[in-house]
């Protein structure tokens, strides 16, 4: 039985059995067609881990891309949640689809918040963040909860302390017996993990479950996850990825003779199996955990790169994710790196990252990256996220990737950081002082990272450019990737960041593709009768979108029909956000797909030009 008419006929027992309810159906999407395709059914929309990749239900190989949602959880003036309101919610989502071009939040919790006394989980508080998350999932855009925290806890810090912190509850702390906190001479907050000895002693007792800490948390996070589980439709459930036990860990000290990497393995480690079985009795057993090596382990500073990775894991298969996350402490740090960015500048780390899920035998997902918008170091913000996409599109340079393609490598997910339309218009005190009311950035030890904000009418606005954020991605891919690459032609002020220009060696390719943006997927088939997706930026517009694929050559593809080679369609939810479709029902063909908006009407004799040397090309350099 084919593949897609298993998808149907799963697709119609579901709704036969009554599973498919109101709060999951997708509305209409605004081009007429309808939103839910059959593709776009729960029973496709499971994300699973399979051969070391992200696999929906019709066996796609899928691409996580989005945001965190939202720092504002670190925060005390909604409540450790979020959002204001589910309203705020919804035009965050929607925002996040239309502007951001994302499918996917990592989105934060709060156990402060969800056990404020304990062994009392807060329902009301777990009933208002499922209701928030269920704005995500009615916007088609796929979920993992995160537990955060940072410092450890803001109930360590002073009420005049020049930091916070965010995490465990009051009676955690209360529990301890901490020194008074500082952090002596620190230029960045982060130095207090290391520093302030208040965060290192409280750290370590909780990995070492010091008056039951560890255990109190576990229980509250199976609550938790069974409480979403029973709250969300099964078409919502089936687009939560999976779930994050816990956000940054670190040892806090390390005992006598104990290493990062032998720290990883007998105290991290066993806390993540048990968290995976607070999965499994919850009802979260087909779905993966999200697990975090130490924070230091894949920094780019080498006086505080640490050993680990979770090396001695074993073979992580389909129960775990490896998530990790990365900055550049380099740039941030205004003192190891005095220039820009430049093509190809973390090829090497994101390559560390696929090489390590791939020898762990899973995926990755880069679950924070970002950079910093305000600041002495902010004007380093274009280029390093640039080529921090760069490198999660590909493991290759601009330079080498059109001579090279094959050497490209899986396509990582990732989540920036972050999505918070409240930022520049928080209303926080600091630490529960009145007299220090924080209200620009990110209202959180100096931060300001948000992709977006709000305008003077309410409206979401982004704060980077649109074509860095809003990208050109293969977020389903019917078949195997066998390289990807997106020229965005973001800004660096006045200046056109272009790393990788179509070669002059096919020339009709660059003259179609001019200077406009342009992505270029090649992937090989597997039998699969759905649909290859790529997101369409909103700059891709319905007339402007060229595709020259061994599908077929168009500009301005028409609207989806079944079986059709090249088309477009609406993004599930309902948005405005679009995608391209390319239908490929053969097995262990080489396909390709050029995407690009830079040709205004291009005539046939172009196209055709186009298609016969992007042919010729892929059979040369990737075949």
């Amino acid at each position: 039985m084919a593949k897609k008419a298993r998808a149907r006929l799963l697709g119609v027992v579901v709704l036969l059995c009554g599973l498919l309810t109101a709060a999951g159906a997708q509305p209409a999407a605004a081009d007429g067609l309808p939103g839910s395709l059959w593709f776009d059914e729960p029973a496709a929309a499971t994300l699973t881990v399979a051969n070391g990749r992200f696999t929906d239900g019709l066996g796609r190989e899928v691409v996580l891309r989005g945001y965190n949602v939202s720092g504002e959880t670190k925060l005390e003036e909604n409540g450790g949640l979020p959002f204001a309101s589910v309203a705020d919610a919804r035009k965050s989502a929607t925002a996040l689809r239309a502007l951001g071009g994302g499918n996917t939040v990592r989105f934060l919790l709060s156990w402060a918040h969800a056990e404020p006394a304990r062994g009392q989980v807060d329902t009301a508080y777990l009933a208002a963040a499922t209701a928030q998350m269920q704005a995500f999932l009615a916007a088609g855009i796929r979920v993992f909860p995160d537990w955060h925290q940072d410092l450890h806890s803001r109930h360590l810090f002073d009420e005049d302390s020049w930091y916070t912190g965010d995490g465990a509850p009051q009676w955690v702390v209360e529990a301890g017996d901490y020194p008074k906190e500082s952090c002596g001479i620190c230029v960045l907050w982060g130095q207090n993990i290391t520093q302030n000895e208040a965060v290192k002693q409280a750290s370590y007792d909780f990995w070492h479950n010091a008056n039951g800490v560890q255990d109190a948390f576990l229980v509250t996070a199976g609550t938790t996850m069974r409480y979403i589980r029973e709250h969300l439709s099964t078409a919502e459930f089936a687009r939560v990825a999976g779930f994050d036990p816990y956000n940054e860990p670190y040892a806090g000290s390390y005992d006598s003779g104990q290493t990062s990497r032998t720290w990883e393995r007998d105290v991290l480690w066993p806390f993540y199996v048990k968290f995976r079985a607070r999965m499994d009795t919850a009802g979260w057993q087909a779905k993966p955990a999200f697990v975090e090596p130490n924070l230091f382990w894949n920094a780019n500073l080498d006086f505080q790169r640490q050993e680990g990775g979770l090396l001695d894991a074993g073979t992580l298969g389909s129960r775990y994710v490896f998530n990790t996350h990365f900055y550049d402490q380099k740039a941030i740090s205004g003192i190891f790196m005095w220039g820009k960015a430049e093509d190809g500048q973390y090829a090497g780390d994101f390559g560390t990252v696929r090489d390590r899920a791939a020898a762990a035998g899973t995926t990755a997902v880069v679950g924070e990256f970002g950079h910093p918008l305000a600041g002495t170091v902010a004007d380093k913000a274009p280029t390093v996220l640039k080529a921090m996409y760069q490198a999660l599109d590909s493991r290759l340079p601009g330079s080498s990737w059109w001579s090279k393609p094959a050497g490209s490598g899986r396509v990582l997910s990732g989540t920036q950081w972050q999505w918070d339309i409240y930022n520049d218009r928080h209303h926080e005190l600091m630490n529960g002082n009145p007299d220090k009311v924080l209200t620009t950035g990110d209202a959180w030890n100096d931060e300001d990272l948000s992709a977006v904000g709000l305008d003077d009418a309410g409206q979401p606005v982004l704060h980077q450019d649109a074509r860095l954020l809003d990208r050109l991605y293969p977020s389903a891919t019917a078949g195997t990737a066998v390289a990807f690459t997106f020229e965005d032609r973001s800004r660096d002020g006045s200046t056109t960041l272009t790393w990788n220009p179509v070669p002059t060696s096919l020339p009709k390719t660059a003259q179609l593709v001019g200077q406009g943006q342009y992505g270029l997927l090649l992937w090989r088939s597997d039998g699969t009768d759905a649909p290859t997706e790529l997101h369409l930026p909103a700059s891709f517009t319905a007339s402007a979108t060229t595709v020259v694929s061994d599908l077929g050559a168009t500009a301005a593809p028409p609207a989806y029909t079944e079986g059709a080679p090249v088309a477009v369609a609406a993004e599930p939810g309902g948005t405005a956000a679009r995608r391209l479709l390319l239908t490929a029902p053969d097995s262990g063909t080489l396909h390709y797909a050029l995407v690009t908006n830079g040709a205004s009407a291009p005539s046939a004799s172009l196209l055709s030009a186009a298609r016969d040397e992007l042919t010729a090309w892929a059979a040369a350099k990737a075949g």
